[in-house]
């Protein structure tokens, strides 16, 4: 199972998703499922991905087949706007689908698989997408200004109370650390390590990425005060009258 989330705030974008996949036919324990084109000064996007590792892998990499092809055919790196990104991304997953579709379907294999992709492409503001798997997408608003894929019901409870547009990329940080420890906490099939980017406004090229894994002290401390902090406020309700 994977739990990704990303989100588009005033002051730029957040990016962070697990790295655990079941082996089960993948044979995979452990892969990234975020994937950055960057072109500093022209352009950033991110993608994120959720469902069957073989689809969404051969997904990405007809797109960067096609950077490599040159100009003869749209790809990321010569797209115009962020929309034609996510439209972009909606057929290459269709086109495996359908090459593939049907051959996973013979041996029971569930072949659906989502992405997130937002970035920045010089000349337009940040954007983000949801892109479903059918192929169609939709775009982050001001009210609804983050998407989830995998196992989202356990992460989103926090984000929905902290985060809006106007929350700070920081703050943005801390809240999805606390939502992948709320997350990794009723549900064992997502995992450390976390993949996390950090995107500013009109920068164009990427602030920082981050691996977050066991060792890693903040998450630690976010683990340890979130859960302790729970309990305490917890403590401090008053009891109800009527039980």
């Amino acid at each position: 199972m994977t739990y990704c989330v990303a989100m588009a705030l005033d002051a730029g974008m957040i990016f962070a998703s697990d790295s655990r996949t079941n082996a089960g036919v993948d044979h995979v324990s452990r892969y990234s499922k975020m994937r950055s084109f960057v072109e500093e000064g022209s352009r950033v996007i991110v993608t994120l991905s959720s469902g069957n590792l073989s689809v969404t892998q051969n997904a990405l990499s007809v797109l960067e087949q096609r950077i490599r092809g040159g100009d003869s055919q749209p790809h990321f790196h010569n797209a115009n706007s962020m929309f034609d990104v996510a439209r972009l991304l909606g057929d290459a997953l269709r086109e495996v689908k359908s090459r593939d579709g049907a051959y996973l379907m013979q041996n029971n294999i569930d072949s659906s698989a989502s992405f997130i992709v937002g970035g920045q492409i010089r000349g337009e503001p940040p954007r983000l997408f949801h892109v479903y798997n059918e192929g169609n997408f939709i775009e982050a608003t001001a009210e609804t200004c983050y998407f989830q894929i995998g196992e989202t019901k356990y992460g989103k409870p926090i984000i929905d109370r902290v985060v809006n547009r106007r929350t700070t990329l920081t703050d943005a940080v801390k809240c999805t650390m606390v939502s992948f420890d709320s997350t990794m906490r009723s549900n064992i099939s997502v995992g450390l390590p976390i993949d996390l980017c950090v995107y500013e406004h009109d920068a164009l090229r990427i602030k920082f990425v981050r691996c977050v894994d066991e060792d890693d002290p903040y998450f630690q401390m976010v683990h340890t005060q979130w859960g302790e902090g729970l309990r305490r406020v917890f403590g401090q309700l008053p009891d109800p009258q009527w039980a």
